[in-house]
């Protein structure tokens, strides 16, 4: 087993020293089991929360979790979560336990957990306490719930996407009975607030085996973003695609770079590919405009999903470009101008994920766009001229020849695209004579 830290050990000593019992259980045992290091650790006591707090009053702790039996202890650097031994009353909200009833026993805690790799417990001297088989699931690559499948997704809905999230990033299978309930019990996820189901969904999305478990339960996914639902077996009746749209889409989120921001763009890429769909008399299907729809899509779901800002303005933007074609260099700087040069080169990433999940001739495109992104890069260290602030003049010099408010920004805009699409150089001089022409242009229009 992992050497545990000297915070998690000098906590359990403090407990002991008391004359309490005290194991560390959960996710880091189940890490540890596997050779993994645990990015935190949850301990477990016979103590009762006044009593947990007697033996730590010296540390700084935190009691947002005290009603349910938690003490957040923070020592030297490290956060610990110490919960007495505790059975869950009923959860009436499908979330969260209405009552608890404090126990002296391990056993009886452990058979309150959702799934048999979660409900083990490990102290360094007396070592594993697995009573319901997790060790042997490990062994076997197995999830499955402690107890009936029903009753642990009854009381707490969000474990149903976490059996998903766990599959995806352990590679485990699920066990049938459990497998089972997940797709039927999968509508009470709607009981979950949309803040959990995102950050089960990213790690989900982080997960190695992603695409497989996409494939296998996209039923699941479907329940907080039905928009993805129509994608399921739809045909795309195209020579360049050997897979239906959302298998497809499964594919490109597990052949793109493991980025929280590249996997959830992959999600959505093609979820407006239903609404454009078009079918020519020979049989051949078409998806115009589908890049644009989903971008709209997008914008409804990821705040939906309570996401920053921030992504959801990325992830919509590489939407909307994910279908261009960057086959010239005009092309190419016009996107790098547009995008800027770290949103341009996850569009690059996001384009081969893309050609990857499609038939193998379309791997053919892949060195076009590395060498498309070469180029890029060799504009970028060549200083060349891509956004406003490289521009040769500037705003104050429009004004001196008469541009006014909106005038302003639009000249420079109109100036900076042509110096990108190499109508103009950027020379001060040419660019003020340009100038005067678009401010003729505005006037004109106006």
């Amino acid at each position: 087993m992992h050497t545990l830290p000297p915070q998690v050990l000098t906590a359990m000593e403090l407990l002991e020293q008391a004359g309490y019992a005290c194991h560390i259980v959960g996710g880091c045992v189940r890490d540890m089991l596997l050779g993994r290091t645990p990015s935190d650790y949850d301990l477990t006591t016979n103590a009762l929360p006044e009593q947990m707090q007697q033996v730590f009053a010296s540390c700084r702790t935190i009691e947002t979790g005290i009603a349910h039996g938690t003490l957040t202890i923070l020592l030297e650097g490290m956060s610990l979560e110490c919960t007495t031994y505790r059975v869950d009353g009923t959860y009436s909200d499908g979330r969260h336990p209405d009552s608890v009833r404090f126990t002296p026993t391990l056993e009886e805690d452990l058979a309150r957990r959702d799934f048999t790799v979660n409900a083990m417990a490990y102290h360094p001297r007396l070592g594993l306490t697995d009573p319901f088989g997790g060790r042997d699931d490990l062994k076997r690559g197995i999830l499955r719930c402690v107890g009936e499948p029903e009753r642990r997704f009854t009381e707490d809905a969000l474990r149903i996407l976490r059996c998903v999230r766990f599959a995806s990033v352990l590679g485990f299978a699920v066990e049938p009975e459990t497998a089972a309930a997940v797709h039927s019990m999968k509508q009470r996820l709607e009981l979950v607030s949309a803040e959990r189901i995102r950050s089960e969904l990213d790690k989900l999305l982080m997960g190695e085996h992603v695409t497989e478990i996409l494939c296998r339960y996209g039923d699941v996914v479907f329940v907080p973003i039905p928009e993805l639902a129509p994608c399921l077996g739809f045909a795309q009746h195209s020579r360049y695609h050997c897979y239906d749209v959302w298998t497809h889409v499964a594919h490109t989120v597990g052949a793109a770079p493991r980025d929280p921001l590249l996997r959830l763009t992959m999600l959505l890429h093609d979820v407006g590919k239903p609404d454009c769909f078009t079918l020519d008399p020979d049989g051949t299907g078409h998806f115009k405009g589908h890049a644009p729809r989903g971008a709209v899509l997008a914008t409804k779901i990821l705040p939906r999903l309570r996401y920053d800002k921030h992504t959801c303005e990325q992830v919509t933007e590489l939407i909307a470009w994910h279908a261009e074609k960057l086959r010239s260099r005009a092309s190419v700087r016009h996107a790098l101008s547009r995008l800027g040069a770290e949103q341009f080169f996850r569009l690059i990433e996001v384009m081969c994920a893309d050609n990857s999940a499609k038939q193998p001739f379309c791997l053919e495109e892949l060195p076009g766009l590395l060498e498309t992104a070469d180029y890029a890069r060799a504009l970028l260290d060549a200083g060349a001229c891509l956004t406003l602030k490289q521009l040769a003049v500037n705003g104050r010099d429009l004004v001196a020849i008469g541009a006014q408010g909106r005038q302003i920004g639009q000249v420079l805009q109109m100036l900076l695209d042509a110096v990108v699409a190499e109508r103009a150089s950027n020379d001060r001089a040419q660019l003020l004579e340009l100038a005067q022409v678009c401010l003729r242009e505005l006037r004109a229009d106006f």
